[in-house]
């Protein structure tokens, strides 16, 4: 099994490399896990109360269960992935059954801020996309795809997304063994990781 962990910023463009690579690989060989399902359960929070959690800090990472489940996949057994609500920001009672696979692609912002994690990734990837470029990515999606209002997007990238990508995602671009620039001309890039998932198929 070849783990690839796939890290970035907020609206670096992380879906679209994955998109990319996947698309050259038979879907029985390769699955995704996303470190958005992984969110800490906030069954014993109010609503309110979960609104204001700081969702771009390591803490609201369950790290150990995603290990876990990582090493699960590498054992050859199944594991039923949480499935989280932006909506609700809770995980709700749905579960996705994964196979374990030829590829494992795990993506998310702060994956390369657990060294076991880390660690368990045979080839690590960072997106890197202009501050700009992120900012207008996240409106247009949490705008359109989780409901919320332009003042509430730019109030929380202010306060939270901007400090916490300074201090605990793009330090971890020194862990990658490759850094991807988020544009239109990164096919090298996407080639030379699907030669080398090749090599090690």
């Amino acid at each position: 099994m070849l783990i690839i962990g796939i890290a970035g910023g907020t609206g670096s463009g992380k879906t679209t490399v994955v998109n990319q690579i996947i698309k050259q690989l038979p879907t029985d060989e390769v699955c995704v896990i996303s470190q958005d399902s992984y969110y800490n359960a906030t069954d014993n929070l109010p609503y309110e109360e979960r609104a204001k959690i700081n969702f771009d800090h390591p803490r609201a990472i369950d790290f150990e269960l995603l290990i876990k489940h990582l090493k699960v996949l590498k054992s050859g057994k199944a594991i039923n992935q949480p499935v989280y609500s932006f909506v609700t920001h809770n995980r709700t009672k749905d579960t996705v059954k994964t196979h374990p696979r030829k590829v494992v692609i795990v993506e998310g912002i702060l994956i390369f801020n657990n060294k076991e994690l880390r660690d368990l990734f045979d080839i690590k990837i960072f997106v890197h996309a202009e501050t700009d470029e992120r900012l207008i990515r996240r409106l247009k999606r949490d705008i359109s795809e989780r409901g919320r209002d332009i003042d509430e997007v730019l109030n929380r990238y202010q306060t939270t997304l901007k400090p916490m990508h300074q201090q605990f995602i793009e330090p971890t671009k020194n862990f990658a063994d490759l850094i991807i620039p988020n544009d239109r001309f990164n096919t090298v890039a996407i080639d030379i990781v699907r030669t080398v998932i090749n090599e090690r198929l």
